[in-house]
């Protein structure tokens, strides 16, 4: 890989970034008439940032939902996800989602993925539950990264009222994670949705966020073809077209429901 083009992704005005969110964030409540904001707080990166965003101007208007599965969820999740809500002083609520997906185990065919994705999906579920009762906009947690090459789970952590961090590359919420201050063993942990035991999303995926995030930013931020980007990255093309092939088989997640006639 080019450190180069880490570096310039990496440099970046963060506390700019940080003061446009704030005010996006402040101006969806009141164009929402909402009454604040609610987030699923994992013990992980993008939900961590997101959570001490929140904590700066608007805690007393933001609910964070721990919701950890307790049959796989590592329990040093949990406790971080913990040790972060003693750290903001945000509300927060914590719910073991394991009784609900042994009651619709009891209903489904096995299938472990299958059940990794609903595990995400009745996360949401609660979190809109909340949502409604409180008035609260969803906040999700997706970054650039994930969101181009469809690493999130469709109507589960992919829905949401409005996505804060989706401009910024993973190895820029590692840098605002440090400006805001969450604490270092978050910050350098392995990336996972933990949707089943021993889940690691750089090895689901087979490539590390380095060269994810380096492919991304040539390819749409600096407009390069596949042969430009490997020349620039010093990126095996096979690892660039693995990741073009995820952003091209994952576009139904990001574009409106197909219709059979157009308007």
């Amino acid at each position: 890989m080019n450190q180069e083009i880490i570096d310039e992704i990496k440099n970046q005005d963060y506390a700019s970034i940080t003061s446009t969110i704030e005010n996006f964030l402040e101006e969806q409540i009141k164009k929402n008439n909402a009454e604040g904001l609610i987030l699923g707080l994992s013990g992980g990166i993008d939900s961590a940032v997101l959570t001490y965003i929140c904590k700066r101007n608007l805690k007393d208007k933001t609910l964070a939902l721990v919701m950890p599965d307790t049959s796989i969820t590592p329990k040093t999740e949990t406790e971080d996800a913990l040790k972060m809500i003693s750290l903001t002083g945000i509300q927060y609520k914590l719910i073991d989602i394991n009784p609900i997906v042994k009651e619709y185990s009891m209903y489904l065919e096995p299938n472990e993925r299958a059940k990794g994705n609903l595990r995400a999906r009745i996360r949401t579920n609660i979190l809109y539950y909340y949502a409604n009762v409180k008035n609260y906009l969803v906040l999700g947690s997706s970054d650039k990264s994930e969101y181009l090459i469809g690493y999130f789970t469709k109507f589960g952590d992919g829905a949401s009222d409005i996505t804060p961090i989706i401009s910024l590359y993973k190895l820029q919420v590692r840098e605002i994670a440090k400006y805001l201050g969450v604490p270092e063993n978050v910050i350098a942990k392995k990336s996972s949705p933990h949707l089943w035991k021993e889940h690691g999303a750089e090895s689901e995926l087979g490539v590390s966020y380095e060269d994810v995030d380096s492919v991304l930013y040539c390819l749409f931020d600096k407009k390069l073809s596949i042969n430009e980007t490997q020349k620039l990255t010093n990126i095996e093309s096979s690892t660039i077209g693995k990741i073009q092939e995820l952003h091209k088989n994952s576009e139904h997640k990001r574009l409106p429901t197909p219709k059979p006639y157009g308007e």
